[in-house]
This record gives structure tokens, C-alpha cells and sequence, in this order.
């Protein structure tokens, strides 16, 4: 089966649809979104309503972050902007919206793979993977032989060896990349709606389980047009030039 990966869309409608549309070219068979569904981008609304549609077919979606914060309010410790956008998403967001996103869950296992927003270790405590040592933390917190989180924006690739060190890859866009059976691995996919490391392309992640082979795309998208989308409702400005600028 052919599972695309997709984490932290974050409200940014041209980005999914860009993801989605390269998805289901390369042949894609079943979705995963990570979380983080909402939050920064100005559309939340029509991005849980294709997640929504995509579960009611067979997807897997899990609760992120600024999931929970639109259903339970910001929490004190998250930065003013990214408040300001739960505030704003909160009041954008229909009773049967925020119904779907307290409803999704922390985790999913399927067969030897786990899926999360964060870190293993905690899962609704938020932690992010940014180090080998986070990756280790992780997977050494579970018996799953793969781990599929988001949380992060950066496409990143770890694996945990028998002897107990951890390495990490560099991935790059459109290279497969063979999940060996001897290692056990922690796959971060990057952000579909704000990436993160200098390149506004959106990020997904093409999974086939039968090959267990993985490769890492970026999809360009209209990222101008998102980013006007926030500045016309009123949110941050700053959001809309990460959008530009992939930061």
C-alpha cells in the first residue's frame, strides 16, 4: 500500500490541495495527517472539512497542538501570534469542526508503525524532535518499528541501529530511500501549510509498505495567495511572509 504522509497543514487550503493533487499522481492509496490541522493559515474551516471527507474514506488523522488549543483555548506558554491565530480560528471554526478535532486522537498504531504529532515519549505534552537524542527518546519510548510525527515543519529522517546509537539522514526530495529491517526509524515528513527550512514547497512524505521504501517530496503551491488570504483576515503579517519566504 502507497501511504502518504501529511503533517501540519496548518489552515493553509492552496498548500493541501497542492499535496493532495501530487499525492494522488504518484499514487497514493491512503492518507495520514499528523495534526495540526488549524492554526496560523486563514483557512481552518475547508482544511478539517477535506480531512473530514479524506477519514470518512479510510484516512487516519490525528489531534496536533493548535488542534487542541482551537478546541480548548491557547495555553499560556504559546507565542502571541500563534495565540492570536487559535483565537481567530477558534471563532472561524463551526460546533461540528471543533467537535472533529477534540475528537481525534494522540496516537494511532497500525501493525508496527506509530503515528503521532510529537514526540513518542509524551505525546500530549508537545515535546519536538529535533535532535538525534529527541529521536532516540522517541522511539526507545515505544516497540513500534517506525514512527511517523510531524511537529517540527523540517523534512527529517532518524533511525535507532540494534547496537543502541542513532543516526540521522538528510533527505532529499524524490530519492527513495529503503527502511531497513535491522534498524528501527523516526520519520518526520515536514509541514504541508509552513515549512520551515527555507523553502516555501510544501512537504509530504510517499510510504510503501509492501517495498518499505520511503520518499520525501516537495510540492510547490501558490504560497503568494495563501499568504494574502492572512493578511485580508487580518491575522499576523508575519504569517503570510513565512509562507513566501519557508521560515
Amino acid at each position: 500500500m502507497r501511504l502518504a504522509v501529511l503533517t501540519d497543514l496548518h489552515a493553509n487550503l492552496e498548500a493541501l490541495e497542492a499535496v493532495l493533487e501530487h499525492a494522488r499522481k504518484q499514487g497514493a492509496e491512503q492518507l495520514a495527517f499528523l495534526g495540526d490541522l488549524v492554526g496560523y493559515g486563514a483557512d481552518p474551516g475547508p482544511v478539517v472539512e477535506r480531512v473530514q471527507a479524506a477519514v470518512a474514506t479510510g484516512a487516519l488523522a490525528l489531534k496536533g497542538n493548535h488542534d487542541e488549543a482551537a478546541t480548548l483555548g491557547p495555553p499560556a506558554t504559546m507565542r502571541p501570534d500563534a495565540a492570536l491565530a487559535v483565537t481567530w480560528t477558534r471563532e472561524h471554526l463551526s460546533g461540528e469542526h471543533l467537535a472533529f478535532l477534540a475528537g481525534l486522537p494522540l496516537t494511532i498504531e497500525r501493525g508496527d508503525r506509530l503515528f503521532v504529532h510529537a514526540s513518542a515519549a509524551e505525546p500530549g505534552h508537545w515535546l519536538y524532535v529535533l535532535s538525534a537524542t529527541d529521536a532516540g527518546r522517541s522511539l526507545r519510548s515505544v516497540v513500534a518499528r517506525e514512527i511517523f510525527c510531524g511537529h517540527t515543519h523540517t523534512p527529517a529522517l532518524y533511525h535507532l541501529a540494534a547496537d543502541g546509537s542513532v543516526g540521522a539522514f538528510q533527505p532529499v526530495p524524490g530519492t527513495p530511500i529503503k527502511l531497513s529491517a535491522f534498524r528501527r526509524w523516526l520519520v518526520i515528513p515536514g509541514s504541508v501549510g509552513q515549512p520551515r527550512d527555507g523553502n516555501p514547497a510544501a512537504c509530504y512524505a510517499m510510504f510503501d509498505d509492501a517495498a518499505d521504501v520511503l520518499v520525501f517530496h516537495r510540492v510547490p503551491y501558490d504560497a503568494e495567495r495563501a499568504a494574502r488570504k492572512i493578511r485580508a483576515a487580518g491575522l499576523p503579517g508575519d504569517l503570510g511572509a513565512r509562507l513566501e519566504l519557508g521560515a
